[in-house]
């Protein structure tokens, strides 16, 4: 009859297993597994192939312990299901993969107190957090930072490193399309009233608007869905021969509604869009909009994070990239009276 195995030989090996078989403490294994260098090395290959020899695998948590990292890194994003995140997901996910990290990947559901209790918890589960869109104040994100690595995407705050898209020369470029159009009438179809992109927007437009002769009207706050841009649309027709939109995904839901009212798109009004997000191009009619070069955004990001971790930082707290009018079929000439 076949010899019962051991209970040690039923489960896995522990890293007090490789230590006896070794011959050495369970903290001089620790060493020579995370920071080899720390070791005598004929010390250090008698561990290894104690370790092979038990098909030692050392978990998570305890590489954690032992060297104070856990290699995951936690992006927060306000609305997994808006298609503008999934560039910056798929960017900082290479980027972070590439580094031989983890991306722990959470929706935060435009909720500053929901943003404010994960970060809380991923204090000693992530090695820094990225913050898309926060929708936290300043004073919040000034005091995280003191405290963990984190880097915003499109917030701007002293002493906190951020990327930035410049959103806001895409909302000018906007305008000035539209007007050499021939429209002089023009609505702003806002986003979240603590949405930080979404004012300055306003105030790149409302700068703007003077100088190029436009009578400025303002729609809003709207949350940032489709099911918000009907009574959007709305809003719209009958005061403005022309509408930018806070983001694609509320332009989605108004051309619906535009459809439904027997209203033109863009013979009676024109719609500009921001974000160029998956499907911009085959709605009908496709959508002009405001893109931004969002999966960089996300490797920028995780590059700066990194550093800051590392502490090998470059110095540089701020990165702002350019967005372009990218024009299609949903803005045309301004109707005529």
């Amino acid at each position: 009859m076949a010899e019962e195995p051991d209970a040690a030989s039923r489960r896995p090996a522990t890293i007090g297993d490789v230590a006896r078989l070794a011959g050495v403490a369970t903290s001089t294994v620790s060493r020579a597994l995370s920071t080899p260098g720390r070791v005598n090395e004929a010390t250090r290959q008698r561990i290894v192939a104690a370790a092979a020899e038990l098909s030692y695998v050392p978990s998570t948590q305890a590489r954690s312990l032992v060297s104070g990292t856990t290699r995951t890194v936690a992006l927060l994003v306000p609305d997994i299901a808006n298609p503008f995140y999934f560039g910056l997901i798929r960017g900082a996910q290479r980027q972070l993969r590439a580094a031989g990290y983890a991306q722990l990947l959470v929706d935060t559901e435009e909720s500053a107190e929901i943003e404010a209790e994960t970060i809380d918890l991923m204090r000693k589960s992530a090695d820094g957090v990225i913050l898309a869109a926060s929708r936290l104040d300043e004073r919040q994100l000034a005091a995280l930072a003191q405290r963990q690595p984190i880097v915003t995407v499109n917030r701007d705050v002293p002493g906190v490193p951020s990327v930035i898209l410049d959103t806001p020369d895409g909302a000018r470029q906007a305008l000035m399309h539209l007007r050499s159009l021939g429209h002089r009438r023009i609505a702003y179809v806002g986003g979240p009233a603590d949405s930080w992109s979404n004012a300055r927007r306003w105030q790149a437009l409302e700068a703007a608007a003077p100088e190029l002769g436009v009578e400025l009207h303002r729609s809003g706050p709207w949350m940032p869905h489709a099911d918000a841009g009907a009574a959007a649309a709305d809003t719209v027709v009958g005061t403005a021969t022309a509408s930018i939109v806070f983001n694609d995904v509320l332009a989605f839901g108004m051309l619906r509604r535009l459809r439904e009212r027997g209203v033109r798109v863009p013979e009676d009004l024109s719609i500009v869009g921001c974000d160029d997000v998956f499907g911009a191009d085959f709605c009908e009619p496709p959508l002009t909009t405001v893109a931004a070069p969002i999966e960089e955004a996300g490797r920028v990001a995780v590059t700066m994070l990194l550093e800051t971790i590392g502490g090998t930082g470059s110095g540089r707290t701020r990165a702002v990239l350019p967005t372009y009018l990218r024009a299609r079929r949903s803005s045309g000439p301004a109707p005529t009276d």
